[in-house]
């Protein structure tokens, strides 16, 4: 059970980081800074993120409840800005292409930070919280 929802959640997080990307290649191109670009993308990724895991990969079928928001919103701003910080590091410092950069962010991110966070407190916390 926890081996499908990991995989179904990193299905997710790929379908995620396609609409992330595209974002962040927009947003790049406008001459938006890296890592400002980046924040903001994972921001759009977050709103398909949440509907994706809340319905398939955790099968959560409850009311969205404003708790539940909340604490996904704190993990998508943490993954965000640990994104962020990712990206300065291997795009600007380190000067990986922009994708290749995103790519190692984004599956460090998920697995460190992303999956732990959603499944203890935003899918496996009670939905009135």
């Amino acid at each position: 059970m926890e081996l499908r929802r990991f995989a179904t959640a990193g299905c997710v997080g790929v379908l995620s980081t396609i609409v992330d990307v595209g974002a962040l290649m927009a947003l790049a191109h406008a001459g938006i800074a890296v890592a400002a670009a980046a924040f903001l993308a994972c921001c759009a990724g977050a709103v398909a993120n949440f509907t994706l895991n809340k319905y398939v990969s955790f099968r959560d079928h409850t009311p969205i409840a404003a708790g539940q928001v909340a604490r996904f919103t704190l993990v998508a701003i943490a993954t965000g800005l640990l994104t962020a910080a990712g990206m300065q590091i291997a795009a600007v410092q380190l000067g990986a292409p922009i994708v290749v950069a995103k790519a190692i962010c984004a599956v460090i991110v998920f697995a460190a930070w992303t999956y732990p966070a959603q499944r203890r407190l935003v899918f496996g916390a009670p939905a009135y919280l």
